[in-house]
Parts: structure tokens; C-alpha cells; sequence
């Protein structure tokens, strides 16, 4: 069934940022994470406060987005933005502790390394309760849902965290060539999961994701009799 995102073209501006200042926040931060689906590789989560006095034309949600043109606006956000953060957690982790905790404490963890620490928080679509022995996050923030089409600074976070895991994905590409790891980018795609049927899961597969769970083998894969 489609969805709205499907029927409506979202639209990317400072309307949330807007809304912010007005209540009298100066310091917004956007935060996002890219990599939630992948079977290999870390996950990646960025935040970033956006400079109103230094707009950057054409951030968008990263997947709208070339790879160019990612990297061409990572380069503007980290030149112009105020503050900027960008965290991995390893495949080892998000097996750990899941995909959504991953995803929550990665965001989390790119906020609280802000320096100026942001006054209110933009996520997409993400709670960030529950930080630390805390049940109640210690500053501000607004849940977007698809915050990275509709809003600048959730928008910058996701290319910031985009371009950072595809970089990496292209290193481990060297590691592992047999997963093609330079185009799907640790995702699903047919030519992934036909080699990890015919090699296996490497040290970067997330050993709790079904098709890769599948391949493992057993831990005593032959009977021992008495």
C-alpha cells in the first residue's frame, strides 16, 4: 500500500528551525542515523547545528540525493555548520543491543558530543528517552516523522552520516570484494545475499539479522558419539 511519502513530495525547509527560534531556542540541532536496514557494517548517526547566517542550498533527505551531491554538501555543512558530530556503532553493537536501540543511542550520542551543546533537538522520527539512568532526555527535541525530507537540519544529519558510512563501506569493499560492498553498501541486494549463501558472514555481518543468521553455521556442526 503506499504511503503518504509515496502520494505527497515532502518538502525540505526551515519550517521546524523557524518554529524553534520563535519559542526562543537559538542553538537547534538536527540529528539522524543511515545504515538501520544494512546486513553488514556499522550504523552511522550524525547532528548537526546548522549556521541560520550561512544557508547551504539543496540539503535534502540523503536518499534524494547523488552521491555527488552528498559529498559536495558534507563538504559545505561541516565548513558553515556551528557544530558537528558523526558516530559509528559497530555491527557487534547494534547485534547487541538492535537496530532501534543502535539507531536511539547513536543519535544520542552525536547530540551530547555537540560543542556549542544544542538548546532544542530536531530527530527523525526518533525518541531519545531513556538517555543513560535518566528516563527523561536532558534537553528539548521535536519527533519528526520523515524529519529528514521536511527539515534542513535533520536533513544535513542524514548527509553527514551518509557520507561517512559509504566511505567506509568502499574501505571494507578492499576486505571483502566478494560481497560487493562499493555498490550496495552492506544492504540486501541479490548479489549480496547470492555470496554471503556462497561465503558465509565475515566479521562485519550483523550475525542477528535473519539472512545472515541463516548462514551461520552451527557451533558443533559434527556429532561426536560416546
Amino acid at each position: 500500500m503506499p504511503t503518504r511519502r509515496d502520494c505527497v513530495e515532502l518538502t525540505c525547509t526551515r519550517k521546524f528551525e523557524e518554529q524553534a527560534f520563535r519559542s526562543g531556542w537559538r542553538l537547534v540541532a538536527g540529528c539522524d542515523e543511515v545504515g538501520r536496514g544494512a546486513l553488514l557494517g556499522p550504523l552511522y548517526a550524525a547532528a548537526v547545528i546548522l549556521d541560520p547566517a550561512k544557508p547551504i542550498r539543496g540539503v535534502d533527505d540523503s536518499k534524494k540525493l547523488t552521491a555527488r551531491e552528498r559529498e559536495s554538501l558534507a563538504r559545505k555543512i561541516t565548513e558553515r555548520a556551528i557544530a558537528y558530530c558523526v558516530v559509528s556503532l559497530s555491527a557487534a553493537e547494534v547485534d547487541a543491543i538492535n537496530v532501534y536501540q543502535a539507531s536511539r543511542q547513536g543519535m544520542i550520542r552525536a547530540v551530547l558530543a555537540l560543542d556549542p551543546a544544542p538548546e532544542f533537538i530536531l530527530t527523525d522520527a526518533m525518541s531519545l528517552e531513556g538517555c543513560g539512568n535518566s528516563a527523561v532526555f536532558p534537553i528539548p527535541y521535536r519527533s519528526i516523522v520523515h524529519g529528514d525530507a521536511l527539515s534542513v537540519s535533520v536533513a544535513a544529519a542524514s548527509i553527514l552520516a551518509k557520507v561517512a558510512r559509504d566511505a567506509h563501506l568502499q574501505e571494507l569493499d578492499y576486505l571483502y570484494p566478494q560481497y560487493g560492498l562499493a555498490k550496495n553498501k552492506g544492504y540486501g541486494t541479490p548479489r549480496h545475499l547470492k555470496a554471503l549463501a556462497a561465503h558465509g558472514p565475515c566479521a562485519e555481518h550483523r550475525k542477528t539479522y535473519r539472512p545472515v543468521r541463516g548462514c551461520l553455521l552451527p557451533l558443533f556442526p559434527f556429532s561426536v558419539s560416546s
